[in-house]
């Protein structure tokens, strides 16, 4: 049995005889089941993958006749009753069976993955490169799920085009090279690697005018499509040809030396990406910013920290260790200019100290820090007059924004702004950053009229600008608000809206976005019971991540654990001052009031009291525990302060 989905879905038997996969529903759940390389997905994930929309009644029965037709298909010879080997059955979803080098999109994978290490696997990279018949899963139209697997192997795909090519001109095996990177250039001309390697390839062919025209179009390209000066690999490269030297190799993949300068504006771009290319593209700036300062050039090191303008939406890092190291050279550099440093520099250092310097992390001295970089780039900002630069700053200043609870009408304002600046000014990464801070906002006030309003034109903005990170948040969203209607007449029941969280949980897994993704699913699904008077979900699975000390109490009470859930009480924290500390004071008032501990619960309220017209956890845009009001007035009635 062989699979391939790099290009349309199919299947081939052995000896090579097509398998009649069936209709496009059916080769959309092979795929999918592909993408997820083995592991199980879940038949709530599987349906919502399906459809988009709302799901039709029997939906969950449509799934299984697929799946159990693809099974008669790719075991057309198992005996009645045999469990299948292929697709089969696990927990609660289903889960594809077969070796990786039996399907292409693994072969391929491995085949970079080794090519990585060992530079001799150059000839397995070429032959797994050829595999490729189109786009990956071609016929698999209008799925989410598609798109971000086609973004992520298109990103990994152009890395295998220029790992190959670097790795034959090395060797000085360029022939036939120069036809493939003109293509590849062709549809990637914002990546200064390929530019430069179809010059060497010139160069080799014996093509010296050709080389040097090419790298003048580079720059060309790059200043006109990007805004942005040619990288120092490109520039050194024209600079050998021009002097009759042999071209030094160039490449930005894993574990080779690279420009910090064109490693940071690379990671920029692979940012917005998502997934293993979001990933990469924070440890490829980390990278650059260790580069530039051992280099000892201290512009080029405050450039390229304050290069990586990519907006941010979350008070939680997802890799808290690596935004610290990007803070702190932050504030090493501002201290190295000193107060004559160009005003622009200051600001985006400023502004990067801010916005990597997320709350939910931080020490009390940390947080002021950061929230006095989020006032003085603002304000440097606003009389520089420089719309980019200003939205980058409020960035910072919603971050820092969290101070307290009950300051949702608050940031609604710097999201009004962020959002008018970059549509003013054609900033579409910035204006999706407005609309998602003022539907984060809407949501917390309760208005889900407005938040879906903001919703839908972020989605808008994120079709036009390739920003696939989008849906997966809106996709939450959609599920905080189906679980305020489940309390209503004629709303959803609580098992659509948990299947609806579980299903959204399952595309952000792989979004690039942990800090964001641990302990999200099982506080939604808390507030569910919570919303209907129900016990805590006591599932053992369940990942509770950095929100356990807050959800502790309530699920040893409801297990009847009363002294084990006094301890628990007494020992968690303050809420940290992030999107969360509504819904996580909320819980800390409930478990206080069951437990009849009058302190705590005067300190919750004293916390939660401007924050009586918002929703709990809904500052997130992504959950609800309810009004925050049904809370408060409970932990003042216990405190005696009501």
């Amino acid at each position: 049995m062989r699979i391939d989905v790099l290009g349309a879905v199919r299947a081939f038997r052995d000896d090579g005889a097509p398998v009649p996969l069936g209709g496009p529903r059916h080769r959309e759940v092979l795929g999918r089941l592909v993408a997820a390389e083995g592991r199980m997905v879940t038949t709530e994930t599987l349906v919502d993958d399906l459809w988009a929309e709302q799901p039709p009644a029997r939906a969950v029965g449509a799934l299984r006749t697929f799946v159990a037709a693809l099974r008669r298909a790719l075991e057309p010879d198992r005996p009645p009753r045999t469990p299948p080997r292929v697709l089969v059955t696990e927990g609660p979803g289903y889960a594809l069976r077969l070796p990786r080098e039996d399907v292409d999109v693994h072969r391929f994978q491995d085949a970079l993955a080794r090519a990585r290490r060992t530079p001799g696997e150059v000839a397995a990279l070429g032959e797994a490169l050829a595999a490729w018949r189109g786009p990956a899963y071609a016929d698999v139209t209008g799925s989410a799920w598609a798109e971000r697997e086609r973004a992520r192997l298109e990103e990994l795909r152009a890395e295998a085009v220029e790992l190959r090519a670097r790795l034959l001109l090395d060797r000085g095996e360029g022939a036939g090279l120069v036809s493939d990177l003109r293509g590849h250039v062709a549809v990637h001309p914002w990546r200064e690697p390929a530019w430069t390697l179809l010059a060497r390839a010139l160069h080799h062919a014996g093509r010296r005018a050709d080389a040097l025209d090419t790298l003048r179009r580079a720059r060309a390209t790059l200043a006109d499509q990007l805004g942005l000066d040619p990288g120092a690999d490109l520039l050194r490269l024209e600079t050998d040809i021009l002097n009759g030297a042999a071209p030094s190799a160039t490449w930005t993949g894993p574990g080779v030396p690279l420009g910090p300068r064109t490693t940071v504006d690379v990671a920029r771009t692979l940012a917005l990406a998502g997934g293993d290319a979001l990933v990469r593209s924070r440890s490829d700036r980390l990278a650059a910013i260790t580069a530039a300062e051992r280099a000892g050039d201290l512009a080029l090191t405050a450039r390229i920290i304050g290069a990586y303008d990519v907006p941010a939406l979350w008070s939680r890092a997802d890799d808290s260790a690596q935004s610290r190291a990007v803070v702190e050279a932050a504030v090493r550099t501002l201290a190295a200019l000193g107060p004559d440093a160009p005003a622009d520099l200051t600001v985006r250092l400023l502004a990067t100290v801010a916005v990597e310097s997320r709350s939910a992390d931080l020490t009390p001295q940390e947080r002021d820090r950061a929230r006095g970089a989020a006032r003085r780039a603002e304000a440097l900002a606003r009389d520089l007059g420089d719309p980019a630069l200003l939205a980058f700053a409020m960035n910072g200043v919603f971050l820092q924004s969290f101070t307290r609870p009950g300051r949702a009408a608050a940031r609604d304002r710097t999201g009004a702004e962020i959002l008018d600046l970059a549509t003013e000014h054609d900033l579409p990464a910035f204006a999706v950053l407005g609309r998602l801070v003022r539907l984060q906002s809407a949501s917390a006030l309760g208005d889900l009229d407005t938040a879906s309003a903001h919703a839908e034109a972020a989605e808008r903005l994120a079709a036009a600008t390739e920003a696939p990170l989008v849906p997966v948040l809106t996709a939450w969203f959609r599920a905080r608000a189906a679980a305020t209607r489940s309390t209503e007449p004629g709303g959803p029941p609580p098992a659509t809206v948990a299947a609806h969280y579980r299903a959204a949980d399952e595309a952000l897994r792989t979004a690039g976005m942990p800090g964001l993704h641990r302990g999200l699913l099982p506080l939604a699904l808390l507030g569910l019971r919570l919303l209907h008077g129900r016990p805590a979900p006591a599932d053992p699975r369940l990942d509770r991540g950095p929100y356990r000390p807050w959800t502790e109490p309530l699920l040893l009470l409801d297990q009847g654990r009363e002294a084990q859930a006094r301890t628990a009480l007494a020992a968690a924290p303050a809420p940290p001052p992030d999107h969360m500390q509504e819904a996580l004071w909320c819980l800390t008032a409930r478990a206080a009031v069951r437990l009849g501990d009058r302190d705590t619960a005067a300190r919750a309220a004293t916390a939660l009291r401007d924050a009586r017209a918002e929703h709990a956890g809904a500052a997130s845009g992504l959950l609800t525990l309810g009004p925050v009001a049904a809370y408060l007035e409970e932990a003042e009635e216990c405190a005696g302060t009501g």
